[in-house]
């Protein structure tokens, strides 16, 4: 699990075998009609070919989010601590207005996996 754009957001990955990467981003709705509530946005695909990762989210809500950028190891010591991992690349949000026109916003981001849970 990795942080996403605001405390309390995160993204979940999951890769399987042949590099092909599953998951989510669960965030908080920023548009009048979902503002606070929390959203679940599933990947459509995805994929990590050395340390290159990338994945595009299904449309919630008019908006959906692709990422391209590289794992690459944090200033954490351990997986037990924060950014033992990072994602650094860009986010691209895709907003859908009412008359279905798309405006593509990008941001350099870096987010952070978080402690592993050792319960």
């Amino acid at each position: 699990m990795y942080s996403f754009l605001r405390e309390g957001e995160f993204i979940q990955i999951t890769i399987d075998e042949k590099s092909a990467i599953t998951g989510f981003i669960s965030r908080f709705g920023d548009s009048e009609s979902d503002r606070g509530v929390f959203l679940n946005q599933f990947f459509k695909s995805g994929k990590l070919t050395g340390n290159k990762v990338s994945f595009t989210t299904e449309v919630v809500h008019g908006n959906s989010f692709s990422f391209e950028g590289n794992v690459e190891r944090g200033p954490g010591k351990s997986l037990d601590e924060e950014a033992y991992y990072v994602l650094r690349g860009t986010l691209t949000r895709n907003a859908s207005d009412s008359g279905k026109s798309t405006s593509p916003q990008n941001t350099k981001v870096e987010f952070r996996s978080f402690p592993r849970d050792t319960n």
